[in-house]
């Protein structure tokens, strides 16, 4: 048995079980090395595509980081120039109106923007509660001389009996004393009587100077409180004196020299074109605000027609020639910071210098520049608050009409 099944299997083996082709096996290595190979190469590519994505997106972020920014050039401002400043109108005298006594108001007779001479009412006061106390301080003196009118009686008559020795001399004395003591009363009631008569005139509200009223604050009805003082005070009328009109300037310390007692002056408004309302400077502070480094002036103006009008904003062009070789630039072009006015220039190498500069006159759309700057430099125009001293900044292109876009100032003739 055995045999037979040793037979069989020898038998099977030789005839029945299938022999692997020569080369299979090879042929199937090949076929996996090739699809690695393949996918290898396309995992390399991708890996590769991908950092030439993230160097080219670097290098936009970084180029994208480096601001670009628009420059101009300073204007030179050569030759004799006008001075002209910005100066502010105020009355020649103003002064609020309070009252004087306490009461309701009764009338009132001159409203606002009324011209009025000085003494003129303006307003009439109902005073009840001091009608009263006068009325009772003229009795209380009514009383006060009924009794002087007596010591004085009794006092003559008590030096009558002295004489012939009726009466003792301290009764003499006691009479005299007690006239003396009845006149004082008299002079405290007159003196309490002319004080609320007084008050009683106060009543009504007279113009202090001649001018115009700016404000009525009152109608008929209001509580008046007496004074200027405390929150329950309500001031009645604003009156103000505009011929002459008072117009103050602050001129840079540069031309504090330049100002004198007797320059003449002459005032342009935007809304009064072609007019020109001329005076003279009559003061100055003498002194340099250390704030603004400027040295406040005062110019007064005839306004007999009532034309300037107080708090008005005008130019002031000064008779004053000045010679020189400044700058100027657009307010915009500069940046105002702790450390004092800068101008953001743009080196050579393409990076930022924050160079101080010394301001002159103010032109309005530009400013005078003394110092600090050289018509050479590139000055970054509307420059963001974020700039940095050394930043990297690159410069926009600009077309020709641009680059030829005069930055004149308009308050500046040459």
């Amino acid at each position: 048995m055995t045999e037979l099944y040793t037979e069989s299997q020898r038998t099977w083996q030789n005839t029945g079980a299938p022999k692997e082709p020569p080369g299979g096996r090879g042929k199937l290595l090949r076929w996996f090395f090739v699809l690695f190979l393949i996918f290898a190469i396309l995992g390399i590519y991708s890996l590769l595509q991908r950092r030439t994505e993230h160097q080219v997106l670097a290098q936009q972020t970084e180029r994208m980081s480096v601001p670009f920014v628009s420059v101009i050039h300073a204007t030179p401002i050569n030759g004799a120039s006008e001075m002209v400043l910005p100066g502010t109108l105020k009355a020649y005298v103003e002064s609020p109106i309070y009252a004087r006594t306490s009461g309701y108001l009764k009338n009132w007779y001159k409203d606002m923007g009324s011209r009025v001479k000085n003494g003129e009412i303006l307003a009439e006061i109902d005073t009840p509660e001091v009608d009263q106390q006068l009325a009772q301080a003229r009795a209380e003196l009514a009383t006060a001389q009924a009794n002087l009118s007596l010591s004085g009686i009794t006092a003559t008559r008590y030096q009558d009996l002295l004489k012939t020795e009726s009466v003792s001399h301290q009764d003499a004395d006691n009479a005299n004393g007690d006239l003396a003591a009845k006149r004082a009363m008299v002079q405290s009631a007159e003196a309490n009587v002319k004080r609320l008569e007084e008050m009683e005139s106060f009543k009504r509200v007279y113009a202090p100077f001649s001018g115009i009223l700016t404000q009525r604050n009152v109608d008929p009805g209001t509580l008046i409180n007496a004074g200027n003082g405390g929150s329950a005070t309500k001031q009645m009328f604003n009156l103000a004196q505009i011929d002459p009109m008072r117009v103050f300037v602050a001129v840079p310390q540069s031309f504090g020299p330049s100002m004198h007692v007797g320059t003449k002056a002459c005032l342009s408004l935007s809304e009064m074109m072609g007019r020109a309302f001329c005076g003279s400077v009559v003061r100055t502070a003498n002194a340099i605000d250390p704030a603004t480094r400027t040295l406040l002036t005062e110019v007064d103006v005839p306004n007999p027609a009532g034309a300037l009008l107080p708090g008005a904003y005008a130019q002031v062009h000064f008779d004053v020639h000045l010679s020189g070789h400044n700058l100027s630039l657009p307010i915009n072009s500069l940046l105002f910071r702790p450390e004092g006015t800068m101008a953001a220039v743009v080196g050579s190498d393409s990076h930022l210098l924050m160079k101080p500069v010394i301001i002159g006159r103010d032109f309005g759309n530009a400013v005078e520049v003394l110092d600090g700057i050289d018509p050479s430099d590139q000055i970054v125009i509307n420059p963001p608050d974020s700039l940095q001293q050394g930043e990297e900044v690159k410069v926009t292109p600009q077309s020709p009409e641009e680059s030829r876009k005069p930055t004149q100032p308009q308050g500046s003739k040459n």
